[in-house]
């Protein structure tokens, strides 16, 4: 499993937990403390044991796994691991051993990315790593040379946006290894260095015919002909779409949202997303963000909350919710161009080359047509404000979110009646 600090904080006597990647290196407790614990099988005796590596959270989960990899590599040699007591394992590590790419990678990520971002995040990169390392992962860390990094971001040149991360990730794993201790201070960063603003994305393609990274905005008609169509989805898909446009919110937002975080008051229906479940988390400025229910999305909203209750409103499984990237796939599924299970029927949509996130953008847009100042359009869309604004401006905008989302009601019913009987 991923190491989560509260959960192993709530750990019982008696109980462990282990760590994805690193087999058998687990997280005891016992009556009075939780110790990190190497469970092995002798390379001698054949039998299994076991050897204690430190103290949580003394011993940090990065920490612990650098003295796992070390311990391992000693079993792997045919040394008993935890055969001088009067030794610390890193006394017990042989002169020949070496920190590398994967070992800087995996020790970042335990370390650093799970504990600070996003679950989505944090699997994207540890795919990343999985995946686009092969090159380089069993280097040394502290020699590999400029052109072997050059070689790696080069061979994915291809995918710039991913190269581009990539590179971003490994500079970020180099500097906190060199800050850990575990590098040499003399080892170059030249993830920090190399192709600097030359890995840029050259834009979507879209059968075969590059689109380029032209933002979309739909068409007053467009957006009318798209919400006529809408019930051609299915519930699920059609009501998302249907709060992206009299929200204006992002996907991840709407698919979490909860039952209990829905609220009748005075002026009208609210939906308060708390802060942690936004974009803005990690930004000291952000609040939580707080969503009038108006016309169709109050309907969809009543309407999922008498069926779920304060449960997710959008749910799979038992316990979880619909991922957002369910929205985009089932998008281009019904797109004309799309290939995706050639010979399944389903309807086309009518309005193409557009993505869930472009209704944001429409929204957005259609704001600003309507003459709604920029500070009130930013807060409808959840933006935090820049600046010596942002920080002197803590205005919560209540009231000119539902005056204006009231507002885009009535155009986009507008919209959606002309020409539904022609």
């Amino acid at each position: 499993m991923r190491f989560d600090a509260r959960a192993a904080k709530l750990l019982q006597p008696q109980t462990h937990m282990t760590i994805d990647g690193s087999p058998g290196l687990r997280l005891e407790a016992s009556a009075t403390r939780k110790s990190w614990i190497y469970r092995y099988k002798s390379p001698i005796s054949g039998l299994m044991k076991q050897t204690k590596i430190g103290a949580w959270p003394n011993m940090s989960v990065a920490a612990a796994i650098t003295e796992w990899e070390k311990l391992r590599e000693l079993r792997d040699a045919g040394i008993e691991p935890g055969g001088d007591k009067r030794k610390t394992s890193a006394d017990m590590v042989p002169q020949t051993s070496r920190y590398t790419v994967e070992q800087v990678c995996r020790a970042y990520l335990v370390g650093h990315v799970e504990v600070s971002r996003k679950s989505k995040g944090a699997a994207e990169i540890a795919r990343m790593f999985r995946t686009m390392l092969d090159d380089v992962k069993d280097l040394d860390a502290s020699s590999v040379t400029r052109s072997q990094a050059f070689d790696l971001l080069e061979s994915h040149r291809s995918r710039p946006v991913q190269a581009q991360k990539l590179r971003a990730e490994l500079g970020a794993a180099w500097d906190y290894a060199l800050d850990a201790g575990r590098l040499p201070d003399t080892t170059p960063n030249w993830w920090r260095q190399i192709l600097r603003g030359k890995l840029r994305s050259t834009g979507k393609t879209i059968a075969g015919e590059r689109v380029g990274s032209v933002k979309r905005v739909l068409s007053d008609a467009e957006v009318g002909e798209l919400i006529r169509w809408l019930p051609n989805f299915s519930d699920l898909l059609s009501d998302a779409l249907t709060l992206y446009f009299w929200t204006g919110t992002r996907g991840g937002e709407i698919v979490a949202m909860e039952g209990a975080e829905i609220a009748d008051e005075p002026d009208g229906l609210w939906w308060t997303i708390p802060k942690a479940k936004t974009k803005n988390a990690r930004r000291d400025r952000a609040t939580d963000l707080r969503v009038p229910l108006i016309g169709r999305a109050e309907a969809i909203v009543r309407k999922r909350k008498s069926h779920f209750g304060d449960r997710y409103l959008f749910p799979v499984g038992f316990d979880g919710h619909s991922p957002q990237n369910t929205i985009q796939t089932q998008v281009y599924y019904h797109q004309p161009y799309s290939n995706t299970r050639p010979k399944m029927r389903r309807p086309r949509l009518t309005v193409s080359h557009w993505t869930p996130h472009d209704i944001r953008r429409t929204v957005r847009t259609m704001l600003a047509a309507m003459d709604c100042r920029d500070d009130v359009a930013e807060a409808v869309l959840g933006h935090v404000q820049p600046g010596v604004k942002g920080v002197y401006n803590r205005h919560s905008y209540d009231k000119q979110r539902r005056e204006w989302l009231t507002k885009l009601s009535a155009h986009l019913e507008t919209l959606a009646s002309t020409g539904a009987a022609s």
